[in-house]
């Protein structure tokens, strides 16, 4: 158990808060997960080296021209991310992560870039190597998915945090699939995180350096806490966002809080990215509750 209580209590109070502004509010809730799901999109494909920017992405998920020449494949890994996230937030209360959901995913994502590989795990012949780490054999996959999906279901002590960390940790760390186990994986991240009624989260790309040190961490050491605190981070963020939002509260840019309260930018920034105030982002912008009293505790 690497989250600590204090880190324990602080979710749980943002949840108790969160589940009582919501009642009446879906629609609103809705709106707030739409309007994610480019960011989403753009974060989860930077990680994986996409070169579209977060403006040509929201261009292309409305279908909207765009700028310069992109391929092809780029549009595609944008437009079925888009339909897998979708897809997840309506679905995440009717299962539980099993095989079949994640080949379904997997076939939604990678159906129409490589059909050769959509919808299945790898076979013998196709290994995968990410970075120094070579995945497990092709011939192990099955029965290596299988036992996560075992553990994750059966564990009923561990807190959820962490059971959701540790299975994306073993799931990148078997790499299933050909192409799309990042996608997929944090895919499967949001999912589990929904199914238990929270919101979903973003890993962002500028983050990437820390959330790839954290399967280093955990292969080498078998070190978890890396992405714990990503994820921990991660939904106190996303909820911060959308209490500020239930409360009707007028939103405004961090930096335009620290001139109102004439504190040092960096401080401020730092506290928002350690989530000791209650800031988010949205398109790449910290913003605040302009109602947020501001003490020198934090």
């Amino acid at each position: 158990m690497s989250i600590t209580k204090p880190i324990k209590n602080h979710i749980q109070a943002l949840r108790a808060e969160y589940e009582v502004l919501r009642k009446g509010k879906d629609s609103l809730l809705v709106m707030i997960d739409e309007a994610e799901i480019p960011e989403s999109v753009y974060n989860s494909n930077a990680i994986e080296n996409s070169t579209l920017t977060l403006k040509e992405t929201e261009k292309i998920l409305l279908d909207m021209e765009v700028a310069r020449n992109i391929s092809l494949r780029e549009v595609y890994e944008a437009k079925n991310l888009a339909r897998v996230i979708g897809y997840i937030r309506n679905k995440s209360q009717e299962t539980e992560v099993n095989r079949e959901l994640v080949l379904f995913l997997h076939q939604m994502l990678i159906g129409g870039i490589d059909d050769q590989i959509a919808g299945r795990f790898r076979e013998p012949g196709e290994y995968v190597r990410v970075g120094t780490h070579i995945a497990p054999a092709p011939e192990h996959v099955e029965k290596l998915i299988g036992s996560i999906i075992i553990e994750y279901a059966s564990d009923l002590s561990a807190y959820f945090l962490d059971k959701i960390a540790k299975f994306h940790l073993d799931f990148e760390t078997i790499h299933p699939f050909c192409d799309g186990n990042g996608r997929i994986g944090r895919v499967l991240l949001s999912f589990q995180l929904q199914h238990l009624g929270f919101p979903m989260i973003i890993i962002r790309d500028c983050e990437k350096k820390k959330y790839y040190q954290s399967f280093g961490d955990y292969r080498d050491s078998n070190n978890t806490k890396t992405l714990e605190k990503i994820i921990s981070l991660g939904l106190t963020e996303s909820f911060h966002k959308r209490i500020a939002y239930l409360k009707g509260d007028n939103i405004i840019r961090l930096s335009e809080f620290t001139k109102r309260h004439g504190k040092s930018a960096s401080a401020i920034t730092n506290a928002a990215r350690r989530q000791n105030i209650p800031a988010f982002r949205e398109k790449g912008v910290w913003k605040i509750s302009g109602n947020f009293e501001y003490t020198k505790s934090l």
